[in-house]
């Protein structure tokens, strides 16, 4: 089993790394209040594939509880509205990084984006098949869209327990690559019929600011942290269970700590100088560098900021037994997750193809 010892050296190495270039392209892209809302209520009692199918226009976007056939688990879903924000941080911000600007105005269509980050009771059924296993002991046959689902890419067989002994029932899953999260994406949108994906970066930052324009989502403070994320100071050297912290002004929970997050962009330093104004994204062309958000429960306040970006690196997978040929895991990424998100305006058959097959990382 790995030792977390030289976790928090690595993680914070990677962020000095921040200056590798790539290529852009932009193929597609398009309130909830406190969980405790009588909205998420009637959204859990009201069936999720009607609830999803109605809505046609972002007025009638509402939460909603996805199950996942064929388990026991299943994930909430909150309505992001479409709109403009600053994207990247302003010269003046404390702690910032060069590869946060220039800081420019970006329109962002709306979205329905995970309340939670995805956990291990997700994952694994994506991971170990339960689905498929449950569905055998209840000697029933797959159906048509089963059968597409069941054909998905899955992940080998992982090398250790890759919770590495930090919790598993609620806690957010962890070590994956991009393209096991974009694979997960895959599946769970054949297995449901509705089209999930990773983020954009822009995506990302626009949820996480929920119309703020501060280091952080609930203001300048970086001593009010504690109240709304999980890190170095409070975690106690490992990620925690999801929604145990205040959710930002949109309902999203755990957006700054506990895991950093996947995004669906290749990373490059110098986008932002030359980014689209409407939904952009830099479509990944190689498996490194990618960057994930929010910071983890393993870093400082400053790297929680909602503008940071940190690129991932082949050092997330040092310890990797597989070496080379593992595609499936960043054994050292014991503070990288994601979470998923749903476009109002789902793109063509031709694009969903074209997001779900950027190859396996070289």
């Amino acid at each position: 089993m790995l030792s977390l010892v030289s976790l928090r050296s690595v993680c914070h190495s990677s962020v000095g790394v921040r200056f590798v270039g790539l290529v852009c392209s932009g193929i597609f892209f398009v309130a909830a209040a406190n969980g405790s809302s009588a909205a998420e209520n009637d959204a859990k009692k009201a069936p999720p594939a009607e609830v999803a199918g109605l809505a046609k226009t972002a007025a009638e976007m509402k939460p909603y509880l996805e199950q996942i056939k064929d388990s026991d688990a299943e994930f909430e879903m909150l309505p992001i509205p479409g709109g403009k924000f600053k994207m990247g941080s302003p010269t003046s911000e404390e702690k910032r990084g060069e590869d946060e600007g220039p800081q420019h105005e970006v329109e962002i269509a709306p979205f329905w984006m995970g309340k939670y980050e995805v956990t291990w009771d997700e994952y694994e059924v994506f991971m170990f098949q339960l689905d498929i296993a449950r569905r055998k002991l209840d000697n029933r046959e797959p159906t048509a869209a089963e059968k597409i689902a069941d054909a998905c890419s899955k992940p080998t067989k992982p090398y250790t327990d890759m919770t590495f002994g930090m919790g598993k029932d609620r806690f957010p899953v962890i070590c994956m690559t991009q393209y096991s999260a974009m694979k997960y994406c895959e599946w769970i949108s054949k297995k449901t019929g509705r089209y999930y994906r990773l983020p954009t970066e822009a995506e990302w930052e626009y949820a996480c600011r929920a119309g703020s324009t501060t280091p952080y989502s609930f203001g300048e403070d970086a001593s009010q942290i504690g109240d709304y994320a999980w890190y170095y100071d409070n975690s106690d050297g490992k990620y925690h269970e999801v929604g145990k912290k205040k959710p930002n002004q949109w309902g999203l929970y755990d957006m700054h700590g506990n895991v950093a997050e996947w995004t669906f962009d290749q990373y490059d330093p110098t986008f932002y100088a030359k980014s689209p104004a409407k939904n952009p994204v830099n479509s990944p062309k190689k498996s490194e560098p990618c960057p994930v958000r929010g910071g983890s429960w393993d870093d400082d306040p400053e790297a929680l900021r909602s503008a940071v970006r940190m690129p991932s690196t082949t050092e997330w997978k040092q310890q990797d037994p597989q070496i080379p040929q593992s595609i499936w895991y960043y054994t050292d990424a014991l503070f990288v997750g994601f979470r998923v998100v749903r476009p109002l305006e789902e793109p063509s058959a031709e694009v969903k193809a074209k997001v779900y097959a950027p190859g396996p990382p070289q």
